[in-house]
C-alpha cells in the first residue's frame, strides 16, 4: 500500500510540510509506503474548461505544460491521497486548487478513477479560516467517491513561521492519530 501526499504550500519546508511529515511518519510505522510531493516552486495552471479530458478519456489533462499529469499518475498509483495546504485568505493555496479542479475533472471524465481510494486533508493555519480549507479538500474527496478517515480533531495545525506547528501539541497528536486511522482503514479496505 502507498500514500501520496501533496504539499500545496509555497514553502517546501514550512508548517504544512511539517504536518504532512508527521502523518507520513505514522503511516510508515504502520507499514505503508509514502511519498511527499512538493508543489512549492512549481506553478500548476488552473483548469481551462476545455473538456478535452472527456473526449480523450486517457486519465490525463490535455494541458501538459506543468506537472499536473505527473501528480495524477502519483494519485492513481497510490491507495491513499493526502492534500496539505496552508490557509490563504480562508482558502486553499492556488496549487492545491488547481490540483483539485484539474485532477477532479479528469477523474470524472474517466469513470471516477479515484473512487474508493482513501483521502485526508491536512491544513496549516496561523489563526482562523482553516475549516474552509479542510472542507474544500474533503469536498474533493467526497465528490470523487473516496473514503475519508477521521482523527481526534480536525486535521489542523497552528503556526505562522516555519516550524511553529511543532509547538502545537494538539495539532501534532491529531496528525499522529490521522496517520493511525488512515493506516487502519487502508489495511481493511485494501488487504
Amino acid at each position: 500500500m502507498k500514500v501520496a501526499a501533496f504539499n500545496g504550500s509555497a514553502r517546501k519546508d514550512g508548517n504544512t510540510a511539517s504536518l504532512l511529515r508527521h502523518v507520513l511518519h505514522r503511516l510508515e510505522r504502520e507499514g505503508i509506503s509514502t511519498e511527499l510531493v512538493q508543489l512549492g516552486g512549481r506553478h500548476l495552471q488552473g483548469c481551462i474548461a476545455c473538456y478535452k479530458c472527456f473526449q480523450n478519456q486517457d486519465r490525463h489533462c490535455s494541458v501538459t505544460k506543468d506537472m499536473l499529469n505527473e501528480c495524477i499518475d502519483k494519485m492513481l498509483e497510490a491507495d491513499g491521497i493526502i492534500m496539505g495546504s496552508p490557509t490563504y485568505f480562508a482558502n486553499v493555496s492556488t496549487n492545491i486548487k488547481s490540483l483539485i479542479d484539474r485532477s477532479g475533472l479528469v477523474a470524472k471524465a474517466n469513470n471516477d478513477m479515484f473512487a474508493r481510494k482513501t483521502g485526508a486533508a491536512v491544513v496549516a493555519v496561523r489563526r482562523a479560516g482553516a475549516i474552509h480549507v479542510f472542507n474544500s479538500i474533503n469536498h474533493f474527496y467526497f465528490i470523487s467517491q473516496m473514503v475519508v478517515p477521521g482523527s481526534t480533531y480536525w486535521n489542523i495545525g497552528q503556526g505562522l513561521n516555519p516550524g511553529d506547528v511543532e509547538k502545537d501539541d494538539e495539532g501534532l497528536k491529531t496528525m499522529d492519530n490521522l496517520g493511525k486511522n488512515m493506516a487502519w482503514l487502508m489495511k481493511r479496505l485494501y488487504n
